[in-house]
């Protein structure tokens, strides 16, 4: 559905249910460069089964409007300010990648909002290589194709995933090229000055679930296991065999893992 949020053209995925207050809700966050589909297995589940589900793109973000927003800590303002606009409670949240910074941050900023949260190809501090940032200033195709390679696994991209007759690595490249210019490297700039995770990671008392993947090149599982010790309740979903792309790499145990970290 399209609403007019903060005076842009809001795109939320809803799997085409009606939201309703009075049922549990749960909210999917992309990553850099994305959009809601990459969430459009897990939304349609949710939604099927007593659930509010939406997958936001973000502002500047697939069929959002305006100019995309420059720190974790805006994005984070931005999606508490939208479950407001949408008329919802608390919610449980998921991101992944860039995604997953915005969900730590605003798990700290709405505590209130959050009951859980899923964290997926998280790694703190999100660092970016020069490389890619330079390529994605540059609106580089390199800044794409570095994003597809080291975005997955080696074998799933000869296709050794889940997704029968499908190249996820040309449909990462298709999403990523449909960014609007800029958009990339604001998306990883914000990952790369972003300064808040211990800040953040100390006010969240919800419950917290880290979902990795044991091969992900792009956010290296041992950063993410020593941060998990910062929250007062966390735990540790591996995936074995999945790099950073999990939700197209190992869609049924990325959907078991975030099952069980936002179900209520």
């Amino acid at each position: 559905m399209e609403i007019v949020y903060q005076d842009q053209t809001t795109y939320v995925q809803t799997a085409g249910c009606v939201l309703d207050p009075a049922r549990p809700t749960v909210c999917f966050v992309h990553g850099a460069g994305m959009d809601h589909a990459v969430w459009t297995l897990f939304v349609r589940h949710f939604a099927r089964n007593g659930y509010n589900a939406i997958a936001p793109d973000l502002r500047g973000h697939g069929r959002s409007a305006g100019a995309p927003l420059t720190t974790i800590e805006a994005c984070a303002q931005w999606l508490l300010g939208l479950f407001d606009a949408l008329g919802l409670g608390t919610v449980a949240v998921a991101g992944h990648s860039m995604g997953s910074l915005v969900t730590l941050q605003a798990a700290a900023d709405g505590a209130e909002r959050v009951r859980a949260i899923a964290l997926l190809g998280f790694g703190y501090p999100m660092a970016v290589g020069a490389p890619l940032l330079d390529a994605a200033r540059a609106n580089d195709h390199a800044a794409v194709d570095m994003m597809t390679i080291w975005g997955h696994d080696f074998g799933a991209q000869i296709g050794g995933h889940q997704v029968p007759g499908l190249s996820i690595t040309n449909v990462t490249k298709r999403r990523l090229e449909a960014a609007r210019p800029g958009v990339i490297h604001a998306d990883l700039n914000a990952c790369h000055t972003y300064t808040g995770g211990e800040a953040a990671a100390a006010k969240i008392q919800c419950p917290v679930t880290l979902i990795l993947g044991d091969r992900d090149r792009m956010t290296p599982v041992r950063g993410a296991r020593e941060f998990a010790a910062r929250f007062t309740q966390a735990r540790v979903e591996m995936i074995a065999g999945c790099g950073h792309g999990m939700m197209e790499e190992k869609p049924e145990q990325t959907h078991q893992a975030l099952v069980k970290a936002l179900a209520s």
